[in-house]
């Protein structure tokens, strides 16, 4: 199919659109009408193959992760997502692989008023390009230079299960039948975004983990000015983690091991509890923002972990 049909195609399988997009796709540019009092959230992350999937991995899961990483940055501003712009690089144009590339970004939206409304695709090494536009209220962004000290840190949903499905699959250690590992794999290919709306009013800053938790939240602290203590076996875990990590690979995979897309929230004490009521998945308390510019990493028996041993992912430096 030629490229032009294809787009074609492509568009008249999106659901209906909000009544704020005034132009999606087919001209030369879309056009939206954020509403008054609001400001826009802009971002952009590029999924290239063998770099941030297999170049056999199945297009919906490309397409899943593609745009799920997008609208966790959204997220993590605080942000309720409203569209989402594509640009898609290919060797070939195959319609039947499109179709499950778009099916999987559909997926990943969910129930969410989110609307495609346009993007690009040329010739060449598979990669694909998600650009995601949210929406808050003027000047509520959750920036990451708000934390204090005496704020709690607190992470969304579970760490490591994204790094371990990495780490199981590249092994080779991935049977079909098996519950826990095909857990740990969806969590690498599918990460779940949550609803960062949640955090207007209560937290001071956020970031979402993509690259591992230390390295993430590092960013927080620079931007602050602060440092923080954290209790490493506090670090939220799931069943399947639980049931196949090797004990002494549970640090690692919890604090560098990025993919996860889950939020480290930084809040004052008192609204720890109500966003916890309000998030629709669990939320720990793992540590507190101190004085000073020091991460420090405390485990069980109350020893320091050398922080730097836990940089998280770095994609000039070849990894972690």
């Amino acid at each position: 199919m030629r490229e032009f049909e294809l787009i074609r195609t492509l568009t008249g399988r999106l659901p209906a659109g909000r009544s704020d997009t005034r132009l999606g796709t087919g001209d030369d540019a879309a056009v939206v009408a954020p509403p008054a009092g609001h400001e826009l959230v802009v971002t952009t992350d590029t999924l290239v193959a063998g770099r941030h999937f297999p170049g056999d991995a199945p297009a919906a899961d490309i397409g899943y992760k593609a745009m799920a990483v997008n609208l966790s940055d959204v997220a993590a501003m605080g942000a309720a997502p409203a569209w989402a712009t594509v640009a898609l690089t290919a060797p070939a144009l195959q319609t039947d692989w499109c179709e499950a590339l778009q099916s999987g970004m559909l997926q990943a939206i969910g129930d969410a008023p989110v609307d495609i409304i346009g993007g690009d695709t040329t010739s060449g090494p598979l990669s694909v390009t998600v650009t995601a536009f949210g929406l808050l209220p003027c000047g509520s962004a959750v920036r990451r230079s708000g934390a204090r000290p005496g704020d709690r840190i607190c992470i969304t949903g579970t760490l490591g299960d994204a790094a371990l499905g990495l780490q199981l699959w590249q092994q080779g250690v991935v049977p079909d039948n098996d519950t826990a590992a095909q857990w740990l794999r969806a969590r690498l290919h599918r990460p779940q975004w949550r609803d960062g709306t949640a955090m207007q009013g209560l937290a001071h800053a956020a970031i979402d983990i993509s690259d591992g938790l230390a390295s993430d939240l590092t960013h927080v602290l620079e931007a602050s000015g602060c440092g923080a203590r954290i209790e490493a076996d506090r670090l939220p875990s799931s069943t399947a983690f639980d049931t196949l990590c090797p004990p002494d690979q549970r640090h690692a995979l919890q604090l560098a091991g990025g993919d996860d897309y889950e939020l480290c929230i930084v809040l004052p004490p008192a609204h720890v509890e109500p966003l916890a009521a309000a998030l629709s998945c669990p939320l720990t308390s793992i540590g507190a923002i101190r004085a000073g510019a020091e991460l420090q990493i405390i485990d069980a028996g109350g020893r320091a972990l050398a922080a730097r041993d836990y940089r998280g992912w770095d994609h000039f430096a070849g990894g972690n």
